[in-house]
């Protein structure tokens, strides 16, 4: 049987060579490559063509929704699986709306992360029975726990925001998601302005605490 090519996009070396070991231990499924940035995925993909791509968040030079948007505009046959260390409840619905078929966090079994990358491969798509829930309930408009602030927040600017939480500068955060200063300004305007806050102080702290909520 004709195994299936898995290209695994994440930034840190010891992860990826964690599930490439976990992906060669099945017998219908092979890594037919690793990147650890945009740019040599955006490459990988074109040239290796695999079945499924599995992308995580926080990326060398950018964000994995971006990266699962430029795949999709390129061939919207690309299937992917976004594989992250950030929980459903911020980034799974973003995935989706990207255009990825799966949501799977990193603490999960390895049983369970192969289940997901073969449910993608087949066009199917893998989210926690959780995860499902929330989205049913909310398409019914039935969800009780309802949208935090953030949730308003388009995905550029929630990625700023994450930054801005975790300790970083203008500078850095432009540096980081090679964008222009200005830009990086332009975007700290419109996040204080969908969260009601009124100066750049107030955010940070706001983005500070929401981080650590995260982590937790």
């Amino acid at each position: 049987m004709e195994r299936s090519r898995i290209l695994i996009v994440d930034d840190h070396p010891p992860l990826r060579e964690a599930l490439a070991a976990r992906i060669g231990r099945q017998s219908d499924l092979q890594v037919c490559g690793e990147a650890a940035d945009l740019a040599e995925a955006l490459r990988l993909v074109a040239s290796v063509r695999p079945d499924v791509v599995v992308v995580d968040i926080t990326l060398k030079d950018g964000n994995g929704i971006e990266l699962v948007k430029r795949l999709k505009s390129r061939d919207d046959r690309v299937r992917v699986l976004v594989w992250s260390m950030h929980a459903e409840s911020l980034y799974a619905e973003r995935a989706l709306r990207a255009g990825a078929l799966g949501y799977i966090t990193k603490d999960q079994e390895t049983n369970l992360i192969i289940e997901a990358i073969r449910r993608v491969r087949d066009g199917k798509t893998w989210l926690s029975e959780t995860m499902n829930q929330r989205l049913l309930l909310r398409n019914l408009g039935q969800d009780r726990q309802g949208r935090s602030p953030v949730d308003m927040l388009a995905d550029r600017e929630l990625e700023v925001f994450r930054l801005i939480g975790e300790g970083m500068k203008t500078s850095e955060i432009a540096t980081r998601l090679h964008l222009s200063v200005k830009t990086v300004e332009t975007y700290r305007d419109r996040i204080r302005q969908k969260l009601e806050i009124s100066d750049g102080t107030k955010l940070a702290h706001f983005a500070t605490q929401w981080v650590m909520q995260q982590s937790n």
